[in-house]
């Protein structure tokens, strides 16, 4: 065990890794644990001594690849999950999802989904029914689970009322098979405490080496902000309170600072974290040189490429690419070898966008389509085009969909239907000001299918 009693590298190592094991949740039993709020101390003081010490990585216990990668093998299946068909219908989940427990937030810099589960929204575990919190959290993540995603738990505010019992927590890990876990990439435990490791050695002999790799441990939430937007992910207030403390107490380096100066820079060639209209006035053109650059590379070299815009660009690569756009420079993205590169720079571009390509006035508008028979979301959605989007906006936009409409049309070869192309675009071209919430959010990924499904008509500007 390390100093600051984690597990060590060699102990990640020394996992079993790939073993089935059989012993039933039933036989784990809860421990007695304190999660009064003297019991909820992070390990702050023994983490910024340890970085302090000369250890400046700050998310350990985990590892990212040097690129910025997991590491893409599978683990083995552990355990047996419940056979689906044998499932009953499950009916409405609204007792459930009106907590706000889990919740998406768009995509992390790497163009990966970003699940958020909250502790400190769990209720009393009297007032919840934790089997259907799991079959919610499997019934969310299946939207999802057939691209990369990542997880962001919140563990402040879990207490001695709402924490559910261990044998329930080894029931989530057995029932989220190789199917939840082969293309999650990463799982962001932030404000861990002593629980967190006391859990750790409970689970170790049931987690293999190969998904603890992915287990990142966040001691600080602006650490965060090296791999996710954070000002998308709503932080619940208790858990911004209670950084907002250890802050104060502690008063942690921020090793991101100098990073985030740079994306916030006022280059007159910037293109990544800026508006539309910026980028006209300094390049003189309404289509971005990015939009330019990567809709022209994809449609000559990446149309039969299976599962292109699902797939995770190398970071390290993603970044060069970002910087080199923002000095004004013309990429060639022949250079990389992986037509995932443009990709990810084209779904980045859109996300970073100050405002998104849809405008945040006419997000309410297209939420309120949902539940409109067919015809009427048409009409409804060709005005909104065409009377109220601004015409640049208008002119990128219908540039980026004929590029997907291209591309489903080669689904047979590249598996990018357009139900695929909508989850990955939608929220890219939609958001509140806000967080969206799980409801909304397949709202936007219906727009977006609808965008694409009626694409010659929507756009058909002869019939306007």
């Amino acid at each position: 065990m390390a100093e600051n009693g984690r597990p060590s590298e060699l102990e990640f190592q020394n996992s079993i890794e790939g073993d089935d094991f059989e012993t039933p949740s039933s036989d784990f039993q809860d421990p007695e644990l304190e999660f009064d709020e003297g019991g909820l101390e992070l390990a702050a003081k023994e983490e910024l001594s340890h970085n302090s010490s000369g250890c400046s990585a700050p998310f350990r216990g985990g590892s990212i690849t040097p690129d910025g990668l997991i590491e893409e093998d599978f683990e083995e299946e552990i355990g047996q999950p419940i056979d689906e068909d044998e499932t009953d219908d499950l009916g409405d989940y609204h007792d459930i999802a009106r907590h706000g427990i889990i919740e998406v937030a768009g995509d992390d810099m790497y163009g990966r989904k970003v699940i958020v589960f909250s502790a400190c929204k769990l209720p009393p575990k009297t007032d919840l029914n934790h089997q259907r919190l799991l079959e919610f959290m499997k019934l969310t993540l299946d939207q999802y689970v057939e691209v990369d995603y990542v997880i962001v738990y919140f563990h402040h505010g879990m207490t001695s009322k709402n924490k559910p019992k261990l044998s329930w927590m080894v029931q989530v890990y057995r029932e989220l098979d190789r199917k939840y876990k082969k293309n999650l990439k990463a799982l962001y435990l932030v404000h861990p405490t002593n629980f967190i490791r006391i859990l750790w050695n409970i689970f170790k002999p049931i987690i293999s080496a190969k998904f603890g790799r992915k287990v990142m441990y966040v001691n600080y939430l602006h650490e965060l902000k090296a791999h996710l937007h954070f000002d998308q992910l709503k932080v619940p207030p208790l858990v911004l309170q209670y950084n907002a403390k250890i802050l104060s107490a502690q008063k942690p380096t921020y090793p991101y600072e100098g990073d985030l100066e740079r994306n916030n820079s006022s280059l007159k060639t910037q293109q990544f974290g800026v508006s539309l209209s910026t980028i006209k006035a300094n390049y003189g053109q309404v289509i971005p040189p990015v939009v330019q650059q990567t809709v022209e590379f994809l449609r000559c070299h990446a149309l039969d490429s299976e599962g292109i815009f699902r797939r995770t660009a190398n970071a390290a690569t993603l970044k060069q690419v970002q910087k080199r756009l923002n000095d004004g420079e013309t990429i060639n993205f022949e250079e990389f070898n992986d037509v995932t590169i443009a990709a990810v720079a084209l779904k980045t571009f859109l996300r970073e966008l100050k405002e998104p390509i849809l405008t945040f006035e006419l997000y309410d508008p297209i939420i309120r389509l949902h539940g409109q028979d067919k015809d009427e979301q048409i009409l409804q959605a060709k005005r909104m085009l065409y009377e109220e989007l601004p015409d640049d906006n208008y002119q990128v936009l219908k540039c980026i969909l004929d590029l997907l409409s291209e591309v489903a049309a080669h689904s047979e070869k590249n598996k990018m239907t357009t139900q695929n192309l909508a989850i990955c675009f939608g929220p890219n071209l939609i958001w509140p000001k806000g967080q969206a919430s799980l409801n909304t959010m397949g709202h936007v990924n219906t727009f977006a299918l609808l965008l694409l499904d009626s694409f010659d008509v929507l756009f058909n500007e002869s019939t306007s």
